[in-house]
């Protein structure tokens, strides 16, 4: 994972500092680019534990089109928790309801509270929303995966294969505007590859997970396309450290990357939709020890 701790690295040296809407600052740059060769291993980093259940989960949560935290929590992933109590309370006050505490909050997921409309978890039309339920004017939905999986199938040379999870008119009322906001697929020579445009990265906590998501959506895809996995490119806009981190990304510097894992799908899974975390297996997975660092919101 050479091309992340070049990233890492260039952050340190050329970035500038600036304000953020969470108050921490951040040290940053503007345009970054990288290159992962799917078939050279599982671009998962070794020079920091990342949080694979999680990965997994979330991205199976997309695919369901689902915005409520409850299946996350029922299976112990927790990275969208935050968000999602964050929301609930701007809520609250512009109900003006009295909101329950962080634990029933969760305990709560997916119940309808006394906000109508509101069951307790949504984060409204996040990822999985724009992903598989896209809105039209005319009361329509499009299925955007399942689109570009037809188009693969039919029309393998299209380049019109861009998943869209900026919605310009739903942005204003998502728990969180979409960070990873469009993905474009590419087939030649048998090989599927995939393009993500990130408009912000947060490179010590959130970039890793995000290489190792669309890597993992790429190999899926593929594998139900008959194609084998290619490229998977990953385009950044905004590329920062929060300040409170760049010690770790110091610390992790240090680090030598070591030999990337294998990821194994379950050959018997015929459809990017009918997979379950039981289907995936990671071998070879030896990375260095994690490296804890503060969340910013």
């Amino acid at each position: 994972m050479k091309q992340y701790l070049e990233l890492l690295d260039k952050i340190c040296r050329e970035g500038v500092v600036r304000g953020d809407r969470t108050g921490t600052g951040t040290k940053g740059i503007f345009g970054y680019q990288m290159r992962f060769n799917l078939s050279e291993g599982f671009p998962l980093l070794t020079t920091k534990r990342v949080f694979m259940k999680g990965i997994i989960h979330e991205l199976l949560w997309f695919l369901r089109g689902d915005t409520n935290i409850k299946y996350l929590v029922d299976n112990g992933v927790h990275i969208w928790d935050s968000d999602a109590f964050r929301y609930y309370n701007e809520l609250c006050v512009k109900h003006g309801v009295l909101p329950v505490d962080m634990d029933t909050f969760l305990q709560a997921a997916g119940i309808e509270s006394p906000i109508e409309g509101y069951k307790f978890g949504d984060l409204n039309h996040v990822y999985g929303y724009q992903w598989r339920n896209w809105g039209c004017a005319d009361g329509r939905t499009i299925d955007q995966i399942a689109n570009v999986i037809e188009t693969l199938k039919s029309n393998p040379t299209s380049r019109r294969m861009i998943v869209s999870a900026w919605n310009v008119a739903d942005v204003g009322d998502m728990a969180l505007p979409p960070c990873h906001t469009m993905f474009q697929f590419f087939v030649a020579e048998g090989k599927l590859s995939c393009q993500l445009y990130q408009r912000s990265g947060d490179t010590f906590l959130g970039v890793p997970f995000n290489i190792a998501s669309y890597a993992l959506l790429t190999m899926m895809i593929a594998k139900e396309c008959g194609l084998e996995a290619g490229e998977f490119i990953h385009t950044l806009g905004d590329a920062h450290l929060y300040l409170n981190h760049l010690d770790q990304a110091h610390e992790q510097l240090q680090r030598t990357p070591r030999k990337l894992p294998t990821l194994r799908l379950n050959p018997d899974v015929k459809s990017i939709f009918d997979y379950t975390y039981e289907d995936f297996t990671l071998e070879g997975y030896d990375p260095h020890p994690a490296i804890k660092a503060p969340l910013s919101f």
